[in-house]
C-alpha cells in the first residue's frame, strides 16, 4: 500500500507574543543568582539577533498565571481541523500516533486524545523522544498503513514548553544559565496529519520515506534533566532542583554536533540519502528542523555538497517561534495550505536533537 497525506491541521495557542514580551509572560526570575541575572540581561538582546524570532505563542494567561492550553487540548483542536481537512469523521480514525518531547501522565496522551475525540475504539501509541517524536510518530503511522493493519491513521504532536520555563517552576536559587536561555527560542503549539492507504500514487501527496536513528551511543547527553529512572519525592526533586530542563550551547554542544569529517546532521542526512535516493532538484521546500534560522543557514552551507540549495529552506519560526516536535508536522500543514505544489515537488525534513543526539526525517513527494 502507499501512503497518501489526505488532511492536516496545526494549532497556536492565543495572540502572537512580541519578543520583548517573553519575561512578561514567562515570569521573571527575581530570585535566580545575581551573576545569572546580570547574564540574562545582555543575553536576551543577543537571542533576538540569532535566532530572528519575531513572535511566540504561549499556553499562558500572564495576569492569572494559569495554563490555557494543555499538551492534550492542543492535540485534539489539530487533529479536530486534520480530520475535517481529509474529509473524514472521527470514528473513521483507526490509529492514532501521538509524539511529544517528553510526558510523565497516565494514562498516555494518545488515549486521552482518542477520548477527547469520541473515539470508542482503535490502535493507539504514544512516542517520547525529544524533536525527533513527531518523526517517529509519522514513521508508526506509515508503517502501519503500508503494512495493511490500519487504512486511516492520524499522527499528531504537541508542545508546551512554556510549562517548564515559566519561573514558577524553577527553584530559582539553584537555576545555572543553561536552564534559561530555552526560554528564548521554545514556544507552544501543536499539529496533526491524517494518513491513507492508496492502492497507487498517483494525484495527491504521498509519504515516500521515513528515517530514524540514534548516534548518541558514544556522545554525552546535551539535553535534559537530572530526573533519575524512578519518581523521586517530588519535595525533594524541587530542592535539589533536578526538575530544570538543561541544554548544552556555545563551546560543549559545537565540540559534540561537529565531527572531523562534519556535522552530525550533514552525516545523518547523507546516510538517509543513502537508503532512500533523493534527486536534490526535486526538493521544493527543505524543513531542517532547528531553533534557530542562524543554525538552518549554516546547515544549509554543508547541504550545498549534496546539491541542496540554499532557496529551499523552509521555516515559520519567526512568526511563531520553536514548538519543538510538532514543527515537523506544523510546516507541512502551512506548506499544504499556503504554498504551490507541481508533480514531482519533494518535500524534505531532518533533525537532529541533542538530548542524546537522535536524528530522523521524512520525505513525501506530490504526484
Amino acid at each position: 500500500m502507499f501512503v497518501k497525506i489526505i488532511g492536516s491541521g496545526s494549532f497556536l495557542p492565543g495572540l502572537p507574543i512580541p519578543a520583548e514580551d517573553v519575561d512578561r509572560y514567562l515570569g521573571e526570575l527575581t530570585a535566580a543568582p545575581e551573576k545569572v541575572q546580570k547574564w540574562l540581561k545582555r543575553i536576551k538582546p543577543l537571542m533576538k539577533e540569532l535566532l530572528e524570532i519575531d513572535f511566540y505563542h504561549f499556553a499562558l494567561d500572564p495576569v492569572t498565571r494559569k495554563f490555557t492550553e494543555d499538551n492534550v487540548s492542543m492535540s485534539v483542536k489539530a487533529s479536530v481541523e486534520a480530520i475535517a481537512d481529509a474529509g473524514l469523521e472521527p470514528s473513521d480514525i483507526e490509529l492514532i500516533v501521538y509524539g511529544s518531547a517528553h510526558q510523565d501522565q497516565m494514562p498516555t496522551a494518545s488515549v486521552r486524545i482518542q477520548e477527547a475525540l469520541g473515539i470508542e475504539q482503535c490502535g493507539e501509541i504514544s512516542v517520547h523522544a525529544n524533536c525527533t517524536s513527531a518523526y517517529k510518530a509519522l514513521l508508526l503511522g506509515a508503517d502501519l498503513i503500508r503494512n495493511g493493519r490500519y487504512k486511516n491513521a492520524l499522527v499528531v504532536s504537541s508542545g508546551i514548553s512554556s510549562s517548564e520555563l515559566v519561573a514558577e517552576y524553577y527553584n530559582q536559587p539553584l537555576v545555572k544559565k543553561e536552564e534559561l536561555f530555552l526560554r528564548y527560542f521554545l514556544s507552544d503549539g501543536a499539529a496533526a496529519i491524517v494518513l491513507q492507504a492508496a492502492e497507487s500514487d498517483n494525484n495527491g501527496l504521498f509519504l515516500d520515506y521515513n528515517y530514524m536513528e540514534s548516534i548518541g551511543g558514544f556522545k554525552p547527553s546535551a539535553m535534559g534533566n537530572k530526573r533519575p529512572a524512578y519518581y523521586m519525592n517530588p519535595r525533594e526533586e524541587f530542592e535539589l532542583g533536578y526538575h530544570h530542563l538543561a541544554q548544552m550551547f556555545q563551546e560543549e554542544l559545537r565540540v559534540n554536533f561537529h565531527d572531523p569529517d562534519g556535522s552530525v546532521f550533514l552525516k545523518g542526512l547523507k546516510r538517509m540519502f543513502a537508503k532512500y535516493p533523493v534527486n536534490p532538484d526535486h526538493i521544493k521546500y527543505f524543513q531542517v528542523n532547528f531553533p534557530s534560522r542562524h543554525i538552518s543557514e549554516l546547515i544549509m552551507d554543508e547541504c550545498a555538497d549534496l546539491g541542496i540549495t540554499r532557496k529551499t529552506l523552509y521555516s515559520k519560526m519567526s512568526t511563531m517561534g520553536y514548538i519543538g516536535p510538532p514543527m515537523a508536522l506544523l510546516c507541512l500543514d502551512k506548506i499544504r495550505k499556503e504554498e504551490q505544489l507541481y508533480k514531482g515537488d519533494i518535500i524534505l525534513s531532518f533533525v537532529t536533537e541533542v538530548s542524546k543526539f537522535m536524528q530522523a526525517g521524512y520525505v513525501i513527494m506530490s504526484r
